[in-house]
């Protein structure tokens, strides 16, 4: 007898990350790089996540894989431009993106 076992992957796409949000699991921004300023933008390396009330996480990936290498591929995000227009396009009304290699901030649509 072959047994399964089902394995829940701590990943979510983009559309994940919305249904989940919307049931109430905090979007955190983790900055993973000192941003700079050039020009009037800012630049440098910022990843999401979701955490539950469980305190289970699921890192945000793109959904552009390569199936042949079974590849799973954080989704980067290069610019604060890029940060909010994500989390304003998820339906957050604010956004807070940390500055300092190291931080995060937590978005919640449903408050507790």
């Amino acid at each position: 007898m072959t047994a399964t076992t089902q394995i829940e992957p701590n990943v979510t796409t983009e559309q994940g990350l919305r249904a989940l949000a919307e049931e109430g699991h905090a979007v955190e921004v983790l900055c993973k790089a000192e941003p700079e300023r050039k020009g009037p933008s800012w630049y440098g390396l910022w990843i999401m996540r979701t955490v539950g009330a469980d305190g289970k996480e699921k890192l945000l990936v793109t959904a552009r894989t390569r199936l042949t290498q079974n590849a799973i591929k954080v989704r980067e995000f290069k610019t604060a431009t890029g940060v909010i227009s994500f989390l304003v396009g998820v339906g957050f009304s604010q956004a807070s993106i940390p500055m300092n290699n190291g931080e995060k901030t937590s978005h919640r649509l449903v408050s507790d």
